[in-house]
């Protein structure tokens, strides 16, 4: 694994969670015009994947987030939902850093932890 990545999984029908839309930020340092920089912007794969967001070598220290549009997800499902869309924010500790933030998803929940 090298950069940032994500992978979103869905615990309620125990499947990857394909077809999610992925954007990746980075907070600008003392710019509060534009207090966020696109990085990035995926889909997951039929194995919930979106790999790498960001190659490791552009990956700088700093705070980022990772957005997913999950209302369009659920909508295609039939399913209501209590979250339209979640919002990671997560600390890189220095440039070059590989980190794997995994979504665990459901329509009234969801979890995340740093991944490998």
């Amino acid at each position: 694994m090298s950069g940032i990545s994500t992978h979103v999984l869905d615990t309620s029908l125990g499947l990857p969670a394909a077809g999610i839309q992925v954007t990746l930020e980075r907070a600008a340092p003392d710019d509060y015009a534009a207090p966020w920089i696109h990085c990035a912007t995926g889909t997951t794969d039929a194995d919930g994947r979106c790999k790498p967001l960001l190659a490791a070598e552009k990956v700088l220290a700093g705070t980022h987030r990772l957005h997913f549009a999950t209302a369009p997800y659920f909508a295609a499902l039939e399913l209501p939902t209590l979250y339209p869309e979640i919002t990671i924010t997560f600390v890189v500790a220095a440039d070059g850093a590989s980190y794997h933030i995994p979504l665990l998803l459901s329509p009234f929940g969801y979890t995340t932890y740093r991944g490998t």
